[in-house]
């Protein structure tokens, strides 16, 4: 037994020393011909390069996309009652639902017993405000202070309002980053006031950054989540609220926390089915369940890096054929050569290994250096499209491995019908 593998250890070194000058003599036949090794090697380095560029930005738009999911809270359920821009419109659907209430929030309570923490959420579009925003108005969220963990809001100066400050309506307010930046950017916010609409607000804490969706999300407002101002719920309702707009939902969202071993979507098909009751089916709510979001956008990503790595293979097929058309020509060229070595005694399978080699080689050094434009694609959109581009270790692995094996199946055929070669035929070639 001992013997079979010291046996076959000096078979792998013998093949080894006998690749070496295979793999000198390819380097040498490369450089003896620089400009046509160079445009064999072009449909390698494109398509490598669109394989790792086309993932990395599909890989940076799909982690946007989940990080945001994430930040939502995969043990959250949230609901938004959809706008409806038309009064007439709104007007019908409130003959039949009275839109989302707090007597919503109530029974949801009494009936899920997976609730952990819950809370409405007002908001409010103010049409004045100061200090004067240097950008956009920043929205202001009535919300009760389970929000801060159910959100996962993180404070960066200050603390977030309680309980005690919500049920006596206090006007206090808790800042986004963007709003902090938008109304106080010289200096802190703490202990300052904002007067929103005709009402002033002390300023009681600042939050960190927060992540934003660049688009709808099922359901879900684009907006700018920093760019807000948060204030208990009950303060917003009694101060801001325009009392003589009856057809104003009193909420306009709901936030639910679940316990870690609740079934989210078994939670969301009870909480829909009290919603739909009390709303008589108006269909004027969307229920959002993140963990179901999380679960489609991952397989929505892994179906994206297929179809990309599809579309991107095509290029690399396409250097592969150029490999074998090149290899064929190289052959003609090299015939007398073929005669020659055949005739001091090197076999059929020297002369496949030869070719093999110089395939593997154009395809290796190809696939290299589309690695690199790779590189410097994704850099490039990410700096001038403002893009996220990850460029990942998977992404690359893959596209230098099929860009070697393509290499290989396509310098297969060009080394056979080198080794097939007749050496008295080959060497009376001109």
């Amino acid at each position: 037994m001992t013997g079979s593998k010291a046996g076959g250890a000096v078979k792998y070194r013998r093949r080894g020393k006998q690749l070496l000058p295979d793999f000198r003599l390819a380097l040498q036949n490369l450089a003896l011909r620089k400009l046509r090794s160079l445009l064999t090697m072009l449909g390698m380095i494109f398509g490598v390069a669109a394989v790792v560029s086309m993932l990395s930005i599909g890989a940076g738009a799909q982690q946007q996309v989940l990080a945001f999911i994430e930040q939502l809270g995969v043990r959250n359920l949230i609901i938004e009652a959809k706008e409806v821009p038309d009064p007439t419109e709104l007007a019908r659907i409130r003959k039949i639902s009275p839109g989302l209430t707090r007597k919503d929030l109530r029974v949801i309570r009494t009936n899920v017993a997976e609730l952990t923490a819950s809370t409405g959420r007002k908001r409010i579009a103010p049409s004045s405000m100061l200090p004067k925003p240097r950008q956009d108005m920043p929205l202001v969220y009535g919300v009760a202070p389970e929000y801060q963990s159910i959100a996962g809001l993180r404070i960066v100066a200050g603390r977030f309002f309680e309980g005690i400050e919500n049920d006596g309506a206090a006007p206090v307010c808790v800042l986004g980053e963007g709003a902090k930046a938008n109304l106080f950017p010289q200096g802190g916010a703490v202990g300052e006031y904002v007067k929103v609409n005709e009402q002033w607000f002390r300023v009681i804490g600042v939050l960190g950054s927060q992540l934003t969706a660049q688009s709808e999300l099922s359901g879900l407002r684009s907006q700018d989540l920093n760019n807000l101002i948060y204030a208990p719920l009950e303060s917003v309702s009694y101060r801001l609220e325009d009392r003589l707009s009856y057809l104003r939902d009193e909420i306009d969202g709901l936030y639910l926390q679940l316990d870690k071993t609740a079934d989210s979507g078994a939670v969301a098909d009870v909480v829909r089915g009290i919603l739909n009751s009390s709303h008589r089916n108006a269909g004027d709510f969307t229920l959002v369940v993140p963990a179901e979001l999380l679960a489609e956008q991952k397989r929505t990503k892994n179906i994206f890096e297929m179809v990309m790595v599809a579309i991107a293979s095509i290029s690399l097929l396409v250097g592969g054929i150029g490999i074998m058309n090149i290899m064929l020509a190289s052959i003609l060229e090299r015939t007398h050569e073929i005669g020659v070595r055949r005739a001091v005694g090197a076999r059929r399978r020297d002369i496949l290994r030869q070719f093999l080699v110089e395939a593997i080689l154009i395809s290796f050094v190809g696939g290299l250096l589309g690695i690199g434009c790779g590189f410097g694609i994704s850099r490039l959109v990410a700096t001038m499209a403002g893009w996220s581009t990850i460029v990942t270790v998977n992404s690359v692995l893959l596209a230098f491995l099929v860009s070697v094996s393509v290499g290989l199946v396509f310098g297969i055929y060009p080394a056979a019908k080198a080794a097939r070669l007749d050496p008295v035929e080959a060497l009376r070639y001109e």
